[in-house]
This record gives C-alpha cells, sequence and structure tokens, in this order.
C-alpha cells in the first residue's frame, strides 16, 4: 500500500530538487502516469509497446507537469503483457536490456510496479539497483513484506546487485496503538534500514491524485507534501553515502 503514491511523489520531489528523474509506470491501472498530469487515453505509445518490442523506450518517453520528470507510461493496456510475453526469450530481462541505452541520463529511475509478483514486476527487480518498500502500517503489512524479502532473495540469483534499500512507513496515525505497534515490530524483527520520514495518513496526499498533480504542487505546506521532500532528502543523502 502507497506504492504509488510513493513512486509519484519521491520521482517529483527528487526532480523538484534538481535531479534528472525518470519514473517507469509498469502497474496496468496507470496512476503514477496519470498522478503527474499524463492522461493516458490520448497516449500513442506506452511501457506496453516497449515491452512487447513495437518500439523503443525513447520512443514512448514523455515529460511530465514537473520540471526534470520524464516518465515511459502506462494504460490498461498493459494487463495483456503477461499473456504477450508468454514464450518470449529471456523476458525477464526486457525493461534492464531497454534501459542500457538510456539510464546514464538520469540520476534516479524510479519504476512503480503492479500489486502481484508477476513477469512485470520481475523486470522491475532484474532491472533495478535497489528496492525501497513502503508499508501500511497495519498487521497484513508484515506478512507481505516477508514475502516480499523472499522473492528478492530469489531474484538476487540473476541480479546479484539487487538489494533492500530501504522501507518507508505510510498511511501512519499516531492516534492509534496499531501503527506504533508495527513500525516497533518491524525495527525489532527485521534487519533492514528504515527511512526515519514516516509518511502520515493525509487528506490532502489522498486528494491530488485526482487533480493530476504530485503532492508539492496541489499543496506545498501539507504534512504529506512535507514527508516527501524529506523522505527525497534522506533518498539523495543515502545515495551520496553509497
Amino acid at each position: 500500500v502507497g506504492k504509488s503514491t510513493t513512486a509519484i511523489n519521491l520521482s517529483a520531489c527528487l526532480a523538484e530538487k534538481g535531479k534528472k528523474v525518470l519514473a517507469i509506470d509498469i502497474d496496468p491501472q496507470g496512476n503514477a502516469t496519470s498522478g503527474v498530469g499524463i492522461i493516458k487515453q490520448e497516449l500513442e505509445k506506452t511501457v506496453y509497446d516497449m515491452f512487447i518490442g513495437e518500439c523503443r523506450l525513447s520512443e514512448c518517453l514523455t515529460s511530465s507537469i514537473v520540471d526534470n520528470l520524464n516518465v515511459l507510461p502506462s494504460n490498461v493496456n498493459l494487463s495483456g503483457a503477461e499473456i504477450d510475453l508468454i514464450g518470449v526469450d529471456e523476458r525477464e530481462f526486457i525493461l534492464k536490456k531497454a534501459l542500457e541505452g538510456v539510464k546514464d541520463l538520469y540520476d534516479y529511475i524510479i519504476i512503480d510496479c503492479p500489486p502481484s509478483l508477476n513477469v512485470l514486476t520481475v523486470n522491475a527487480l532484474v532491472a533495478a539497483d535497489s528496492v525501497i518498500v513502503p508499508i501500511q502500517c497495519e498487521y497484513y503489512a508484515l506478512e507481505g513484506l516477508s514475502q516480499l524479502i523472499y522473492t528478492i532473495n530469489l531474484i538476487q540469483e540473476i541480479n546479484p546487485v539487487l538489494e533492500i534499500e530501504g522501507i518507508v512507513f505510510t498511511m501512519y496515525d499516531a492516534r492509534t496503538n496499531l501503527s506504533n505497534q508495527v513500525v516497533d515490530n518491524v525495527k525489532e524483527n527485521m534487519h533492514l534500514n528504515i527511512y526515519k520520514t514516516i509518511i502520515p495518513r493525509n487528506v490532502r496526499l489522498a486528494e491530488a491524485p485526482s487533480y493530476g498533480l504530485p503532492i508539492h504542487m496541489y499543496d506545498a505546506k501539507s504534512a504529506g507534501s512535507v514527508a516527501y521532500m524529506n523522505l527525497a532528502k534522506e533518498v539523495i543523502k543515502n545515495n551520496k553515502n553509497r
């Protein structure tokens, strides 16, 4: 929970801080596409066309309403990719190969994954250097985290550089004991980097996507905007320390 919200707003906040950013939307819902002002219905080429070999990555790149932020957009067509790629040789490496020619043009490439483990998610994990895991502060999130760690361990056999960069707690409500218990439980039991920035449950964050705006452009003073700006600072600092 919070994957698309984090992908949109982390990408936008990194771009706002002067970094060159590419956001890749590989979720058929296309929320990371529409969340930065791109009208999905008007797209001629999307990441789907790239996956099935009908265009190069550069042909479906589009700009967003945020300076320094380019997007590899998605729409509902991508839901057919799983079937279309059956039998394709090295289908897990399509995204990695496509990025070879452009990755040096960007400071950060953020990939928004679908909510299930399929060929698209595997493509993202094979192409990525690291994973940021947004966790909603509820009990079942812990089960999902254990499954994700298992999956990443499997992917590391073909992408040895892949690591979990950190966990981001989202939809945090300081008024509930459960939110605090989940945070404490993860800190005690998971030996992983946990971002100091915690994303609060915030009405403005929930409203922003319906206007096609990242939170810092919708309401720069909101708690959600401040949190994602702080997360961007942490990501930049962590990568400088590598």
